[in-house]
């Protein structure tokens, strides 16, 4: 593209994102990611150096992981007693289209209200302040449930307004993401993304990084048109990562195929949900280093067909998990996440032991991290890596008796049993509460702005 961004045009004065200790929209005030020393929890590390550690430590210090293990000495930290605590890395989610949220459960039993007409139709006239509404809920329901990295795949990026109020959104919760810049619902894919915004973005990513919990990258609609081959080549020579849904249906197969043949397929490339690929396709994958995201709730309720995690699994590829959209879904729970890819996975294999709890757990954390790029920051409580992490309670009725840590999570886990969560140091929910949300506000405001928005668009 060249010229055509005009990057060096930009210059370096961006419109400058308002952080949450300056926001009135209730983000409040973040707090200090201070010294912590997470004390006497079982920890699943999640690295296999470190491996499982019963009755251990974990120590913050500077908003990373400063140490974990056996009766650490930290005389200058907050002491939280983990007691009865599972502790582990704070899930990873890796493709999620948060401005639908506020769309809760409203794909309908009738092809007129499924999710493609419903999320167009009505996404066509959501103004800025509704994807700011939806992205707030959505990060709010992220960090209760434990998510603690979120990939924003914003395909209803309007003008640039729009992409400014979702990045708001998720600078005044806290939350770890990367905002993937997509082009607006039910827009022509012949019809150019707006790669002279997502420069500007770009240029002045700083003025947008949340101090680092924020990227950026591109929701591309594939190799299928001219206009979407030129944001390709736009957003490479920005250096962004590209993400894109490919062979969803049957009669989709041979979209990964087609991005191979253009030379575009590489590291900076994930495919998501992928269901109908090829042992070929499969194989380019691996050999390029490309990343897979599966949705397996969405793609189970939507008729996609069964994801086939383990073909990817065995040819090496990282494989992370997806809320999707909570449109089909209804909510963002993680733990449901994994218990319905194992099942789906040991079912269609006819295996009982395809796909084992802890790699599932995997799939959640490091595999997830692994999948954005991301695994020398997070994904596991390996010192020096930045303090993501959860602490769940086992003495709730649901988990009440202590068995293997990996099967209680991925199996009889709940979103309810988040007793804590740290995001960069900062402690985020605590005693099952969240610390710096008000909820109340979020909530109000999503219904406001989803009352609105289905007025707009005359429907019920």
């Amino acid at each position: 593209m060249g010229g055509a961004v005009a990057i060096g045009a930009l210059g370096a004065g961006g419109w400058r994102l308002a952080s949450a200790q300056d926001s009135d929209n209730g983000g409040g005030v973040m707090p200090a990611s201070n010294e912590y020393l997470i004390r006497g929890g079982y920890v699943l590390t999640m690295d296999p150096a470190l491996g499982d550690l019963s009755d251990a430590d974990v120590h913050v210090r500077d908003g990373q992981i400063a140490a974990v293990g056996a009766s650490i000495d930290a005389p200058d930290a907050t002491v939280i007693d983990a007691g009865g605590m599972l502790v582990l890395p704070g899930l990873v989610e890796t493709h999620w289209h948060m401005w639908t949220t506020m769309l809760r459960s409203m794909a309908g039993d009738v092809p007129e209200h499924g999710y493609f007409p419903t999320s167009r139709g009505i996404g066509a006239h959501y103004v800025a302040e509704d994807m700011y509404a939806s992205t707030r809920l959505s990060a709010a329901e992220a960090i209760h449930s434990g998510i603690t990295f979120v990939h924003d795949w914003c395909h209803n990026v309007r003008d640039p307004e729009y992409a400014e109020a979702d990045l708001r959104a998720l600078t005044d919760t806290g939350i770890r993401a990367r905002f993937a810049y997509g082009s607006p619902t039910g827009a022509s894919n012949d019809s150019p993304l707006d790669m002279a915004d997502v420069a500007r973005l770009a240029v002045n990513w700083n003025d947008y990084s949340n101090d680092g919990l924020l990227t950026l990258g591109l929701a591309w609609r594939g190799a299928g048109t001219e206009a979407s081959r030129q944001d390709y080549v736009a957003a490479r020579e920005l250096d962004l990562p590209v993400s894109v849904h490919v062979n969803n249906f049957p009669t989709s197969r041979g979209g990964i195929q087609a991005i191979e043949d253009a030379g575009m397929l590489g590291p900076h490339v994930q495919v998501i949900h992928a269901i109908w690929t090829s042992p070929e396709e499969i194989e380019a994958l691996a050999r390029r280093g490309a990343s897979v995201s599966l949705s397996p709730w969405t793609e189970l309720r939507i008729g996609f067909g069964f994801p086939i995690t383990g073909d990817f699994l065995d040819a090496g590829i990282p494989v992370g998990l997806s809320v999707d959209t909570p449109t089909l879904t209804g909510n963002a729970d993680m733990f449901a996440i994994m218990k319905a890819i194992q099942n789906v996975e040991n079912s269609r294999t006819q295996d009982e032991f395809r796909l084992p709890a802890r790699r599932v757990l995997e799939l959640a954390t490091i595999e997830g991290a692994r999948s954005m790029g991301l695994e020398d920051n997070i994904g596991s409580l390996t010192p020096g890596k930045r303090a993501d992490l959860i602490m769940v309670d086992t003495r709730a009725l649901n988990l009440g008796v202590f068995t293997e840590p990996a099967h209680m999570l991925v199996e009889a886990a709940q979103p309810a049993n988040i007793d804590t969560v740290m995001i960069d140091g900062r402690i985020l929910k605590r005693d099952g509460v969240l610390t710096d949300i008000d909820v109340d506000e979020v909530i109000d405001d999503a219904q406001r702005a989803q009352a609105a928005v289905r007025e707009r668009a005359d429907w019920w």
